[in-house]
């Protein structure tokens, strides 16, 4: 396994990787049983499913192939999770009012964060955000998006910030391209090509 200079290595979701994924979000599915379901469900369809439910439905999502991310190791060890997706997988998106699609073009879209509380603040979100767009990139998608909470100055508990923090975007490339509500841009960037990420982060697929 390449590790890069902090010793962690980023590789897309896999059924094989499966195993992986359900030690890195332990008992509580990352967050109270969500299980990476809140953006694909409607609220009630979610609510029942909390827990044993919604790992069911994401396990056998990531068995069909159609739940994409990124997973973090460091020292071979799960230690961070980025879903990122066709925007339609996540169809909670367009019934936002915040966050529904601003045009009509196709895009690749970050929904969500988990990292493990040893490893927060410590620039994992920009790598997850990276590779992401070199995987949106493989894929043939033109633009990546995402949903970053702004901070605007104060300090956030990470309980509030599981579809990111706007400034991590921005080192990752993204841009502001819209804004309905004062903290929530909605930010883009271009997907990439694999050779210069995979370059920048060491990813193994």
């Amino acid at each position: 396994m390449t590790r890069d200079r902090d010793g962690f290595t980023l590789k897309p979701l896999t059924p094989s990787r499966w195993s992986d994924l359900e030690r890195l979000f332990g008992d509580r599915g990352a967050c109270g049983g969500c299980w990476c379901m809140y953006w694909r469900l409607t609220r009630p369809e979610f609510e029942r499913g909390k827990g044993a439910g919604n790992r069911r439905a994401f396990k056998t999502l990531v068995a069909k192939g159609t739940a994409r991310g990124v997973i973090a190791y460091h020292d071979r060890e799960p230690v961070a999770w980025c879903a990122a997706g066709p925007r339609e997988d996540f169809p909670r998106l367009a019934r936002s009012r915040v966050l529904s699609p601003i045009d009509d073009q196709p895009v690749w879209s970050v929904t969500c964060f988990f990292v493990l509380r040893p490893y927060r603040r410590r620039g994992l979100t920009v790598r997850l955000l990276a590779a992401a767009a070199e995987m949106a990139g493989r894929a043939g998608a033109r633009l990546v998006e995402g949903y970053p909470v702004e901070s605007r100055g104060a300090r956030m508990p990470d309980v509030f910030a599981w579809t990111g923090l706007s400034g991590a975007f921005r080192r990752a490339g993204f841009e502001e391209c819209a804004r309905r509500s004062p903290t929530r841009p909605i930010m883009r960037r271009a997907a990439t090509g694999p050779q210069a990420t995979a370059r920048a982060l060491r990813i193994r697929t």
